[in-house]
């Protein structure tokens, strides 16, 4: 099912697409599941796959700037600067649709979510297949993310037609999805485009969605990772303040649970019942390892995860976003999945 993204195997997954089946196709974030974005039925079969509930809308995948126009209207000056200067990249666009835009796709929103991909692999496919890919994280929903191949077989297994293996992810988390639909721009998704690197290209710096002060949330489109709970390992998590995390780890440890603890500043306590991983010290290196480090303390055995709190700022508003709604899915958090 993993197969290397020759020519001919790319060749195969365009054809396998267009017939409707479900392709693993690898992005600069994470590994997407790739349908048909003007097939309803193929769209369908993302929902199926995933347990994905039908009025979540999917990001379409992009070979080529060209092709904007003929997924969205009333276009923005802000949008075509920003796709001019950060496609391909990790950046979804939220734009008001073209009336051929399936339901299946938006949700049944008067919004679509578009993108151009970083990832070579991902862009042969898409200029072979020569439309957009509705692509969302290739994973059941709610759990943790895939940055590798085996990760979406290791998901999906037979629920995937084919998996173009482009290896490891480089970016590692989803990315950026900025709302230009409305008044002001809006991040309703943090990623790996900051609101500072935004407001430099366009002259406003967006609002942040998950902010107190952001404005018009209520009437914010609904989008790919915005619910509470998400990304989640199956093992109960939590985060923690890295002043506490030791004695935490030693109490809960003392009182019988084996915990495993992913942790940027501190050290190895070498307490029993405590399985200690080291994570990256920079935002972007932690954000690279998340998925790949929460997959491997999920089979530690643990009956908890503890993760060290990252730090406040704009560096590391993805990571914390990701984070907060893996505590939440996890059961650990303030509500569960």
């Amino acid at each position: 099912m993993i197969v290397e993204p020759s020519a001919a195997n790319l060749d195969r997954a365009a054809e396998l697409l267009r017939a409707g089946e479900l392709v693993g196709m690898p992005t600069e974030t994470v590994y997407g599941l790739a349908a048909d974005a003007r097939s309803p039925q193929a769209v369908a079969r993302i929902f199926a796959a995933k347990g994905r509930p039908a009025d979540h809308p999917l990001i379409v995948h992009l070979p080529d700037v060209a092709q904007l126009g003929r997924w969205a209207r009333e276009i923005p000056e802000h949008a075509w600067q920003l796709a001019e200067t950060l496609w391909p990249g990790p950046l979804t666009l939220i734009l008001r649709r073209t009336a051929d835009v399936p339901d299946a796709v938006t949700g049944g929103q008067d919004t679509v979510g578009l993108r151009i991909p970083q990832h070579p692999v991902a862009l042969a496919l898409l200029r072979r297949f020569g439309s957009g890919l509705a692509a969302p994280s290739a994973n059941r929903f709610g759990r943790i993310s895939p940055t590798t191949a085996a990760d979406v077989e290791e998901e999906l297994g037979d629920r995937v037609a084919l998996i173009l293996d482009g290896g490891p992810c480089t970016v590692g988390i989803e990315s950026t999805i900025l709302d230009l639909s409305r008044e002001r721009p809006v991040i309703l998704r943090p990623g790996a485009i900051t609101a500072a690197r935004i407001g430099e290209l366009i002259g406003v710096e967006p609002d942040l969605a998950a902010s107190p002060g952001a404005r018009d949330e209520s009437k914010a489109p609904r989008v790919s990772g915005s619910l509470a709970a998400h990304y989640a390992p199956r093992t109960p998590m939590r985060l923690c303040a890295p002043a506490e995390l030791v004695s935490a780890a030693r109490m809960l440890a003392g009182g019988g649970q084996p915990v495993s603890v992913l942790a940027r500043t501190c050290a190895d306590p070498c307490v029993a019942g405590v399985c200690w991983n080291p994570a990256p010290e920079t935002a972007e290196g932690f954000a690279h390892d998340l998925y790949a480090n929460l997959r491997r303390l999920d089979r530690q055995g643990a009956a908890l995860i503890l993760v060290e709190a990252p730090p406040a700022g704009d560096a590391w508003r993805a990571v914390g976003d990701r984070l907060a709604r893996a505590e939440t899915g996890s059961g650990a958090g303030s509500s569960g999945s």
